[in-house]
């Protein structure tokens, strides 16, 4: 049942995040600490990422982490813990990447129950959570892993960044059992956006707001977006997951868990365990609240 994916009350989370890579990290990170009326942050754990910002996994990573503790200090947060994730993508289906992250997952993890169990907010390669399970298996009973990551199901190809970069790690996770909410990216998450004037007009309100916006604009500019383009905050969505009482902002189906193949398509089947698939995101009310919270 769906109501499994979701936190009973207080929800304790975990966010993973390759908070260099893009700016809708910085967003999730802030939103889910501005939401602490339902979700209590344990800790933040820094995840591998390779592209033009970074020279190899390893150092997106380190940068991450980096981003991760100014974040949390311009929001008077460093309480959080921060962890280093892996320096590296996994090397196989079978081996994982040990780091700090990955133990203290397990170590967090064994102190959960199905009943009760701790959220693995992932929004990034999913290596550091795969490692963990592999390292640990039995935590899978008591994790509950929400990933926005992949292509919706009927997308022309699943070539997208967080699960292209460790199609292994991404096997493992949708392979183990694991409770897992999945949010597509093309095709379901695209429809959460915003404009330069939207960022400029709705994100005044303070530093952290401010800082979200002058970056976001900076980066549409750098990546020559036309003046009425508008931006994906893709990882938002991922922590919205865990607030979402009666479908207010994304509706969600269980269907039997695909396969992530290294061709870059999704393998349907009928036969395997069930996850949890985002199938829409209730832009608006989502909206609403997320500006709410970073504004004041």
């Amino acid at each position: 049942m769906l109501k499994d994916y979701l936190p009973k009350g207080m929800a304790d989370v975990v966010l993973d995040t390759d908070a260099y890579n893009e700016i809708d990290d910085l967003f999730a990170i802030v939103y889910l600490l501005k939401s602490q009326e339902k979700l209590k942050t344990k800790a933040i754990y820094a995840a591998p990422f390779l592209n033009e910002r970074s020279d190899s996994p390893e150092d997106g990573m380190k940068k991450s982490y980096q981003e991760i503790k100014k974040v949390l200090k311009m929001i008077n947060r460093e309480d959080v813990p921060v962890f280093y994730g892996a320096s590296d993508y996994l090397p196989s289906e079978q081996e994982g990447v040990c780091s700090q992250a990955v133990l203290d997952l397990v170590t967090r993890a064994m102190n959960y129950t199905p009943e009760n169990p701790l959220f693995v907010v992932a929004i990034g390669a999913i290596t550091n959570i795969a490692s963990a399970l592999l390292l640990k298996p039995e935590i899978k009973e008591k994790i509950v892993v929400v990933w926005l990551g992949g292509h919706a199901l009927d997308h022309v190809h699943n070539k997208e960044f967080n699960l292209y970069q460790d199609i292994a790690a991404a096997r493992v996770v949708f392979g183990c059992g694991v409770r897992l909410c999945q949010l597509p990216c093309l095709g379901v998450v695209d429809s959460f956006r915003m404009s330069r004037p939207e960022f400029r007009e709705w994100l005044k309100g303070n530093e952290i707001s401010k800082y979200l916006a002058d970056v976001s604009v900076a980066l549409m500019n750098h990546r020559g977006f036309d003046a009425y383009a508008s931006k994906v905050i893709w990882d938002v969505t991922a922590v919205a997951w865990l607030l979402n009482e009666e479908n207010n902002f994304m509706e969600a189906e269980l269907i039997s868990s695909p396969i992530p193949e290294y061709n870059h398509q999704w393998t349907i089947t009928k036969s395997r365990h069930k996850i949890c698939y985002v199938t829409k995101i209730n832009t608006n009310n989502l909206m609403k609240d997320m500006i709410k919270k970073i504004v004041h």
